[in-house]
């Protein structure tokens, strides 16, 4: 099945290998042994050469200029100008962002014979092709005086054929790159230029955290967006951010079936049950779709998967490739989607008697209880707690999980690049009694040496968008006359009960007792 849930058991030993290795564009500026996440500034100078003018391509490609770029719908540009300033009573204190990876190539091969001749072979990853790896002898195993190796990576097709710049299959590709780097530098644009929110250079790596799955994609995808976000001349020498990764066994960025058994069979039983409910709507785009998928039906469950189908199509657009009129038909292609999400994503949007909690709780609950943690950690802590923004590379999975636990999904696949940003804002209650009432006594409070404690509350941006919480809806459960700012305590109570309380407990086959 397509979507990242499904290739993520299968790219996991792969990426063990590749995250040791690093572009040369990211390391040529470092001292030889050190492995970082930043890209030199003559970078954006040379960014991405055309891809293989070979390929079926739309009349014209997105129009960039300099590190402006602007993506193939539904993909959307990082909008800093429509970005609603909070109300001045409200500071913000620290930033959660879960971003998926760029445009990459389909995870698989379809659609590649006549007529549809979406191409087999993707020619658009001629950028980072070079890597530098830090290696050592047995008898010099100081990291700091290694030797660094230079390499190229090629692929090779089953019949011996290399072609440089081709892509892997589910490969970032160059205008993968250049989305996250445009993505980074519109977190700049925003939370430096326009709110003065983090510093403009990066003196150490107190403020920031970063952290992607082990799977190449996420992994460059994030490398692109620090750059964007502090690019080398806004780095101090010895400010090399960490990316973090965590094992598969520990990993909460997506729904984790690797470690959970419970969930998988959750979610397998969601994926049969969209299956019996929506073949038979799929029925009718027979005569229209079977030409192109060697006279097979197009279904759920079908060969191919109409998850893989949709994959195909969407990557081919966002870049830009020609693709089947019938596959431009809104008509088509939203009935394909709905089908599509509602497989991958129902086990958490739907109504009882399906068992949506408990996905809820397996699938996204330890992520969120990650964040709470990280956000009441900030308001116990205040200006000592030094980190203001969390950068998180995930996969469509996360951001469509995010969106339905919250009660907040469009019912629509995520873009690549789509993006949930969580900010967490502090109001004292002394500002909000003076505002109420001019005659407060705040002098006098201010002479007795006491203070009110701060109020903290909590906004969810989808694509650029505040979005409104129905958890959040009851009186006092938000910011007066914005709805959009829930309170910390509102938002905390629904993560408490999100959270597992017995992780490998409730993962067993037969879930909770």
């Amino acid at each position: 099945m397509t979507p990242e849930n499904k290739s993520y058991l299968g790219l996991l030993l792969l990426s063990i290998s590749a995250l040791f290795l690093i572009p040369v564009t990211l390391a040529q500026d470092l001292p030889e042994s050190t492995v970082s996440a930043r890209l030199p500034d003559q970078f954006q100078a040379a960014f991405f050469p055309q891809s293989d003018l070979t390929m079926p391509h739309r009349p014209s490609n997105p129009p960039h200029k300099g590190d402006s770029f602007t993506p193939y719908p539904p993909q959307v540009p990082f909008d800093v100008a429509g970005y609603p300033v909070a109300p001045q009573n409200l500071q913000l204190e620290q930033v959660h962002v879960y971003v998926r990876h760029g445009e990459r190539t389909p995870v698989g091969i379809r659609l590649a014979d006549p007529p549809a001749n979406i191409p087999e072979h993707w020619m658009m990853c001629k950028t980072a092709r070079r890597f530098k790896a830090a290696v050592t002898g047995f008898m010099n195993a100081n990291p700091d005086t290694g030797e660094v190796l230079q390499t190229r990576k090629v692929v090779e097709r089953r019949d011996g054929r290399v072609a440089d710049g081709e892509c892997l299959l589910g490969e970032l590709t160059d205008i993968g790159r250049r989305s996250t780097f445009s993505f980074g530098r519109g977190l700049r644009r925003l939370y430096i230029e326009k709110l003065g929110f983090l510093p403009d250079t990066m003196q150490d790596t107190k403020a920031v955290y970063f952290r992607t799955t082990n799977i190449p994609r996420t992994t460059e995808s994030l490398q692109q967006i620090i750059h964007g976000l502090y690019p080398t001349s806004k780095c101090h020498p010895a400010a090399i951010p960490p990316i973090l990764i965590r094992n598969g066994k520990d990993e909460n960025l997506i729904g984790n079936t690797y470690n959970c058994k419970r969930l998988e069979i959750l979610l397998v039983s969601f994926a049969k049950a969209a299956a019996e409910a929506f073949n038979h709507t799929l029925e009718h785009l027979d005569p229209k779709l079977s030409k192109y998928l060697d006279g097979n039906p197009i279904r759920i469950d079908g060969k191919p998967r109409a998850s893989g189908v949709l994959d195909t199509v969407r990557a081919a657009a966002a870049h830009g490739l020609i693709v089947p009129p019938e596959f431009e038909d809104p008509r088509v292609i939203d009935l394909i989607e709905r089908a599509v999400v509602t497989e991958w994503f129902a086990g958490t949007y739907l109504l009882p008697p399906w068992p949506t909690e408990e996905v809820r709780r397996l699938g996204m609950g330890p992520l969120m209880g990650d964040m709470i943690r990280k956000m009441q950690h900030k308001v116990e802590h205040g200006d000592k707690d030094s980190l203001k923004i969390l950068v998180h590379s995930t996969h469509d999975t996360a951001i469509a999980g995010l969106c339905s636990t919250l009660d907040v999904f469009d019912e629509k696949w995520p873009a690549f690049t789509a993006a949930i940003t969580f900010e967490l804002f502090k109001k004292s209650d002394d500002s909000a009694n003076q505002s109420r009432s001019p005659n407060y006594p705040q002098s006098f409070l201010s002479f007795l040496g006491k203070t009110s404690p701060a109020q903290h509350y909590i906004r969810m941006r989808y694509q650029h968008k505040n979005l409104i919480l129905p958890l959040c809806a009851g009186s006092g459960r938000h910011l007066e006359g914005h709805p959009e700012f829930c309170t910390l305590a509102a938002f905390q109570e629904r993560v408490n009960e999100l959270v597992p309380s017995d992780w490998d407990a409730e993962c067993l086959s037969a879930g909770r007792l």
